[in-house]
């Protein structure tokens, strides 16, 4: 029977055709790689070798949850509910949930397109063209099943850049979904530590307003015994009203910072926040981790992100030039049965078939396709600009994080020198005021002094913190070091 050989044949040209596309090669580029020159220090060589000998850094590795180098479950808790609720981070994932159902879909151009049809009619025609050969009839009805199957062979290698394309793109946006979440969780741990910060500075002058307080009522009992005069204690009540004024603005910036926290982790503002933070809570490890500038390259995620957009773009200029290549299809285009009830479907004498193939070739378009892959290879080279210069911000935050922690320490030390002596000062200065040694103006002075040296303390400490949460931000944040099968911010994907 013609039917079956026809179908045969189908067959075995789909065979051949896959065979064909599994031997075959994609146009254009296949990626590599910039080169790039890669730097040996993150910063010059005798810095980095002294913040070493000082204890400040080390050669280690990250852990994926780094934030718990602070010591702090109150902190470990705000990160992992910022990165559970807040919404930048759905939408991530939301974007990278698109990306790899696109993928998907340009996969399936890999397989033949398959498609069933029926249809019914009931239909009259004119007696003077009813067939003499058929029934003479001229009403009758029309019960129609058929098969449609169709395949474009890859042969020169589109649907499979356009695959190597789409992938790239879901890479990327696996990548922006690491680097949101770094992102939101640095930004958790620098809140923190503000808050920390601002809390420290609001006890501490509380605790001198009520020392200032104290001083004054001194101040009015010499008066009234003669031992002071009224100018000492007009200048101690001026210092005192001085102090009360700077307490509500650290007050409101300590709301607000709360109001801060509560935002990243993606919580209502007035929702209730368990969670305070003081400096004492917060300790580093001595020295810090810092991993080998060979492997910032692979840890960046806002780096990976980059070189995933430049293998999409070499995919592209495969994807343009395959466009400019003969265009093949094949298929069955029909294969059914017709007949005038459904029971008489696939009698013998009712089935149709059609074999069908087609090959297109753009002759003429005005060079539209040149230019398009001209335009594709243009994007690449955009590509990979973008990706040295995304290189070069990753060293240069790494070398400003480091140079930012050996700052911190020396002005930690130097606060920490200021403060002590300020503390000896005023102790020494007390002592001659209740001996008539000195006037309360010194004593005032010194006040004065403790006071500022115990902010600049405050204040050093707090960067010191802060700078080190920048580092590991820097260095990617330990998502490589990520326990297998653990929950991530990608909701189980792989980032490899």
């Amino acid at each position: 029977m013609p039917m079956p050989h026809a179908l045969t044949l189908g067959r075995h040209a789909l065979v051949a055709t896959a065979a064909a596309l599994l031997a075959g090669c994609a146009v254009g580029p296949d990626y590599r790689r910039p080169e790039l020159a890669m730097a040996q220090h993150f910063t010059d060589e005798s810095t980095q070798i002294r913040m070493q000998a000082c204890g400040l850094v080390a050669p280690a590795d990250l852990p994926s949850a780094w934030w718990t180098l602070y010591h702090s479950p109150e902190l470990d808790a705000i990160v992992r509910a910022g990165l559970a609720n807040h919404p930048s981070v759905a939408s991530a994932q939301a974007a990278l949930r698109v990306a790899t159902e696109n993928r998907l879909a340009q996969q399936s151009a890999f397989f033949p397109a398959v498609g069933l049809e029926y249809s019914a009619s009931r239909q009259k025609i004119a007696a003077p063209i009813a067939s003499p050969l058929s029934s003479n009839a001229t009403l009758f009805n029309l019960q129609t099943a058929q098969v449609n199957v169709s395949y474009t062979p890859d042969l020169f290698g589109l649907n499979r850049r356009q695959v190597e394309s789409l992938k790239a793109q879901e890479d990327s946006q696996r990548w922006n979904l690491e680097a949101t979440s770094l992102t939101l969780s640095s930004n958790l741990v620098v809140a923190a530590i503000t808050e920390a910060g601002l809390r420290e500075q609001v006890e501490a002058t509380r605790r001198v307003i009520a020392l200032q307080s104290d001083i004054l009522e001194r101040y009015r009992q010499l008066q009234r015994l003669g031992q002071n005069s009224a100018l000492d204690v007009a200048q101690q009540e001026s210092q005192l009203a001085t102090l009360e004024a700077s307490l509500p603005p650290l007050e409101k910036q300590l709301s607000v910072q709360r109001d801060q926290i509560k935002a990243l982790m993606g919580l209502a503002a007035d929702a209730p926040l368990a969670e305070q933070f003081t400096l004492e809570r917060l300790a580093l490890p001595e020295p810090l981790p810092l991993t080998l500038p060979s492997s910032l390259v692979e840890h960046r995620p806002d780096v990976l992100a980059a070189e995933a957009q430049l293998r999409s773009a070499s995919a592209d200029i495969g994807v343009a030039v395959a466009n400019r290549l003969p265009d093949v299809t094949l298929g069955v285009n029909s294969w059914g049965s017709s007949a005038a009830s459904l029971g008489g479907l696939f009698s013998p004498g009712t089935t149709f078939w059609t074999l069908a193939g087609s090959v297109g070739q753009a002759v003429f378009d005005g060079g539209a396709l040149k230019h398009r892959e001209a335009a594709a290879r243009a994007a690449y080279d955009q590509a990979a600009a973008q990706y040295r210069q995304t290189v070069i911000n990753a060293f240069q935050n790494v070398a400003d994080a480091l140079q930012a922690i050996d700052a911190d320490a020396r002005a930690l030390r130097a606060s920490q020198r200021a403060q002590d002596a300020s503390e000896r000062t005023l102790a020494i200065a007390r002592r001659q005021l209740e001996l008539g040694d000195t006037s309360a103006l010194a004593v005032m002075a010194a006040e004065q002094g403790v006071q500022q040296a115990m902010l600049s303390t405050l204040q050093a400490r707090a960067d010191r913190l802060a700078d080190a949460a920048a580092l590991f931000q820097a260095l990617g944040g330990g998502w490589w070091n990520r326990a297998e099968g653990a929950s991530t911010p990608a909701a189980g994907a792989d980032p490899g």
